[in-house]
């Protein structure tokens, strides 16, 4: 039972649950991330490259063919276009971190330096008061 009783502990502790947060929310994110470079980024840029789409540049390392029991053995290819498209991915999905980051680090800064209220200021007269009812004190 304390196994059990641990494991429970565990899984039920915010760190546990903001990660699990953390991780789908991320995994959404990638999915737009990875949408906005397919469809709406690298289009332009393949236009602007000649009309190629990336997904479609590769090198032929060998070509498809049939062996001789019919089976169709495929072409074995370095798809470089993927890459450049997934290049692209991880360099906006590191840039959103990255503001992520910076604007979480600039809120914690404004509250380091929250300047501390200045001590209160002694009034003239209050210190004259004191030093008269010492002196009668003394008396």
């Amino acid at each position: 039972m304390g196994l059990i009783k641990e494991f429970k502990d565990f899984a039920v502790k915010g760190n546990v649950v903001d990660l699990a947060v953390a991780v789908i929310i991320g995994a959404a994110f990638g999915k737009v991330v990875s949408s906005l470079v397919k469809d709406i980024i690298m289009p332009p840029i393949g236009l602007l490259v000649g009309g190629v789409d990336f997904t479609d540049l590769v090198v032929v390392l060998r070509e498809a063919y049939i062996d001789p029991a019919g089976e169709e053995i495929n072409a074995v290819t370095i798809n470089y276009g993927t890459f450049i498209q997934f290049t692209v991915d991880f360099a906006i999905v590191a840039f959103a971190v990255f503001m992520i980051v910076k604007v979480i680090n600039n809120l914690k800064k404004k509250e380091e330096a929250a300047p501390t209220p200045p001590p209160p200021t002694v009034n003239k007269t209050e210190v004259l008061l004191e030093q008269i009812r010492d002196l009668l004190k003394e008396k």
